[in-house]
Parts: structure tokens; C-alpha cells; sequence
């Protein structure tokens, strides 16, 4: 559970003690918005940022492991080009194996569900209301995907930290960067969703919803979904 200098800090930000809060982020990439959209809103970010052990590490995986792996290819290849040859039109009068007609069947599936949802379920797409809005302004108040959404005094706040790495239980520094009371938002979720797949949205009075998934904290998660489910 979320220690006390997190409830601490919720408490101080919202005024009283916190109904439910738990630490989410938003599950899938947020889509790309129309240019003038986004221009409009300030062009802020829409992913989020990186540890700079993510970018170390890919620097050792380009200039270290891809070479040896390259190298260890042109030298099984040298050592296959050594020995004699088998019967070429043997091997080359093989069929070729045909193309798995599960997936062939599936891939123009997703294809139309991917037109027919453009938003991907990450929200309700489109970008002129409550839900839009919020997405294009997610990242700009903290390049950390984390944030925390605390239920109190008739209001749902959302809260980020400043920083691109924090603990979830540990974190005393997050701010509220939006706030909604309850007669324009709605928090819809189910109690007992599988460990590491529960999400919940939160509905706005303008039709528009946001899904957020990636609950941090299973205590808080659980006691979170239940109390918004009840």
C-alpha cells in the first residue's frame, strides 16, 4: 500500500483525507491528433519521457550487441559456404510453406478495427471535449507516465510528479493538475478485475471518456475499484 507520506500529500493537496486514490497511467499510446488540433493546444508532448538508463542501454545494444550479433551471422555463414554443397534442387524444389491463413484472416480484422476505432480505447476521439483536451495537455504537466487520481471532498483530482522516475509508495512531491467535481465527472469500474489488466474510465457530463489501465499499489487498486463500483 501506498505509504503515509503519499496519503500525507494527498491529504494536504485535496484538503481532507482521501476517499480512494490510486497510482495509474494511461495503458496505450495516445493516439495522434489532427495537426492544427495540436498546434492549437501548445504541441505538447504525447508520450511520455525516459529514464536515462533506458537511452544507455540502447546505446550499449546498437554499438555492442547488434556488432557481435552481425558478426556471429557472417561467421556461421563463412562456415556454411566451406563445406560442400548438397543437392541444390533438392533443397530448392521444396514448396514453400504458405502463409499462416489464421493470421492472413485476422490481420484485415484488426486493420478495420483499428479504422473503425481510431482512439484505440483510449478515449472516446474526439479531441474538442473534456476527455481530448485532457489527453493533449497529459504529458505536458510531467513527462512521467504515472499519475494519481485521488476521490475526495466531491471532487476527482489528478495528480503527477514533476520527475521522470518515482515510486509509487515513496512519492511526496506530486501536484493536482486537474480537478472535476462529481457533477461533471463519473468514475466507471468493476471490483475484482484480474491483477495487472483492471482499468477504469472516467466519464465526463459531455459525453467524452478517458480509460486508464496499469493500477500500481494492489491495496490501493483494489480498495479504489471497489469503492467507485459500489
Amino acid at each position: 500500500m501506498a505509504k503515509r507520506a503519499v496519503h500525507r500529500r494527498a491529504r494536504k493537496i485535496v484538503g481532507e483525507e482521501p476517499v480512494a486514490l490510486v497510482w495509474c497511467e494511461i495503458h496505450k499510446p495516445i493516439p495522434a491528433p489532427p495537426k492544427d488540433v495540436h498546434r492549437a493546444a501548445g504541441k505538447g508532448r504525447l508520450k511520455p519521457g525516459h529514464h536515462w538508463l533506458l537511452y544507455v542501454g540502447a546505446v550499449v545494444f546498437f554499438f555492442v550487441v547488434v556488432p557481435m550479433m552481425l558478426l556471429d551471422k557472417l561467421g556461421a555463414r563463412l562456415d556454411g559456404s566451406s563445406r560442400p554443397r548438397r543437392n541444390r534442387a533438392a533443397r530448392t524444389g521444396q514448396p514453400q510453406t504458405p502463409g499462416d491463413p489464421q493470421r492472413a484472416a485476422t490481420d484485415p480484422e484488426r486493420a478495420r478495427d483499428r479504422r473503425e476505432d481510431p482512439a484505440d480505447g483510449v478515449f472516446d476521439g474526439d479531441w474538442s471535449r473534456t476527455a481530448g483536451q485532457l489527453l493533449l495537455r497529459w504529458y505536458g504537466h510531467s513527462p512521467n507516465p504515472k499519475r494519481l487520481v485521488i476521490l475526495a471532498g466531491g471532487h476527482v483530482s489528478i495528480a503527477t510528479s514533476p520527475r521522470r522516475r518515482l515510486s509509487p509508495t515513496k512519492a511526496d512531491d506530486f501536484r493536482t493538475f486537474a480537478e472535476f467535481p462529481l457533477d461533471q465527472v463519473r468514475i466507471e469500474g468493476e471490483a475484482g478485475q484480474p491483477r495487472g489488466f483492471a482499468t477504469f474510465r472516467l466519464s465526463f457530463t459531455d459525453g467524452s471518456w478517458l480509460e486508464l489501465g496499469r493500477l500500481a499499489e494492489p491495496e490501493d487498486a483494489d480498495h479504489f475499484l471497489r469503492t467507485v463500483s459500489g
